[in-house]
């Protein structure tokens, strides 16, 4: 090798660890934003969740299916209200978070609700939240979760639904409200949106009934102007920002001014409102 393949070489090396290094430190950020997207939604929504657990009476000894769980809190909640003569299943594809919950009375374990059988024993109640399935997914999904209920036992279900409420900022009074309702679209005009089902939520009534469920009900949750809808719309954005850029529906320099406005506190922002669905076993 001649002195000059050898700085050649030195320099393609270096500037692979360079881009290895890049990739890292551009995942960290990916993790951490995912991260502030799933405490901010805990923020939002975890007071309606309970407000219906306890409405629909989990106590000692119920056995209870936690599917999909996007975090601990709900699944802590559940396990100090069964006890220990209870039991808390909590599945999902990633248990990567939930792995400090495993103890009793929760049991942890990977499973794909959208591909799998349901555990067997039977459940008080199922619950998921934020599922993410396609249509036909959804409707398999909701038939396996009442499925593995016992007689009497409850399942309850909660879904987003963007296309009830597509606007960052309902009130829009100004040009800061009006840039925050355009990127809000152009978030829905990125590849994963596109042709995307954004009316789920609505629909879960509908399938609980078809599944032979009884005394079905259903209702809304729809923050606006609390702190965790800021620290969502910002965690969000920063997430889709060069997805945003690269596919020339947004500009930096619009994405940075709405960034600043959402940090200044000058928007009352909206999320996209959640349905919360339940039903029972006859």
């Amino acid at each position: 090798m001649t002195r000059s393949d050898g700085y050649l070489l030195e320099n393609r090396q270096t500037e692979v660890h360079r881009q290895s290094g890049a990739h890292r430190q551009a995942e960290a950020h990916r993790q951490a934003e995912a991260a502030e997207r799933l405490d901010a939604f805990t923020d939002l929504f975890d007071p309606t969740t309970f407000r219906h657990l306890e409405a629909v009476g989990v106590g000692a000894g119920w056995r209870c299916w936690e599917i999909g769980a996007d975090g601990v809190s709900v699944v802590s909640w559940l396990a100090k209200k069964v006890g220990p003569t209870g039991k808390v299943l909590a599945t999902g594809t990633d248990i990567t978070r939930l792995a400090p919950t495993a103890r009793p009375p929760v049991e942890v374990c990977a499973h794909d609700i959208d591909a799998e059988e349901p555990p067997e024993g039977g459940f008080d109640l199922v619950h998921a939240r934020l599922p993410s399935l396609g249509m036909a997914d959804r409707e398999r999904a909701v038939r396996s979760m009442a499925g593995a209920l016992r007689p009497r036992g409850h399942l309850l279900v909660e879904d987003t639904d963007p296309a009830l409420q597509p606007l960052a900022c309902p009130d829009e009074y100004g040009p800061e409200q009006r840039l925050a309702n355009r990127l809000r679209q152009d978030l829905r005009k990125l590849p994963h949106g596109r042709g995307a089902d954004l009316a789920h939520g609505r629909t879960l009534p509908r399938l609980l009934r078809e599944t032979g469920l009884s005394e079905v009900r259903a209702d809304a949750c729809f923050p606006i102007a609390a702190p965790a809808c800021a620290a969502l719309e910002s965690a969000t954005v920063r997430l889709a920002r060069d997805q945003l850029v690269t596919a020339g529906v947004a500009t930096a320099q619009d994405i940075d001014r709405h960034l600043a406005n959402v940090a200044a506190g000058i928007l009352d922002l909206a999320t996209v409102p959640m349905i919360s669905a339940w039903g029972r076993k006859v």
